[in-house]
């Protein structure tokens, strides 16, 4: 194919882009994990009260707290209006990052164990939505 011919198609083929559905030009969705945790201070908030009402896939909120005064990056995870605890300090940089950003994120419930432990007691993973 000559260069004029290769012209010819790829405007045939411009005219013809608007009639394409904007959904078949959209990137497929990818739901990332970003990471798993437990839930850090299940035994000082609201975990305990309510770790009857929770089961697996339950989904949960995070929500960024700037002004905390032990953690910069404090981020607590909720249940309703619940707060069960917190992003452990240990993984909540890039969560506090993400958050701050406005990135969609899902947090469900992974884990739930009757345990005396209450690092042990529930995990959750954050899920990236893009």
């Amino acid at each position: 194919m000559n260069r004029r011919g290769f012209l010819q198609v790829i405007s045939q083929g411009i005219l013809y882009l608007p009639l394409v559905p904007a959904a078949a030009l959209s990137m497929p969705q990818r739901r990332v994990i970003v990471q798993q945790s437990p839930v850090a201070g299940f035994q000082y908030h609201q975990g305990e009260k309510n770790f009857h009402r929770l089961c697996l896939g339950t989904a949960l909120h995070l929500k960024r707290e700037a002004d905390n005064k032990y953690d910069k990056n404090a981020v607590a995870v909720f249940y309703k209006d619940n707060k069960l605890g917190f992003v452990p300090r240990a993984d909540n940089t890039a969560i506090a990052q993400m958050l701050e950003r406005g990135e969609q994120l899902f947090t469900r419930i992974v884990k739930l164990e009757q345990s005396k432990s209450p690092w042990d007691r529930v995990r959750f993973e954050v899920v990236l939505d893009g």
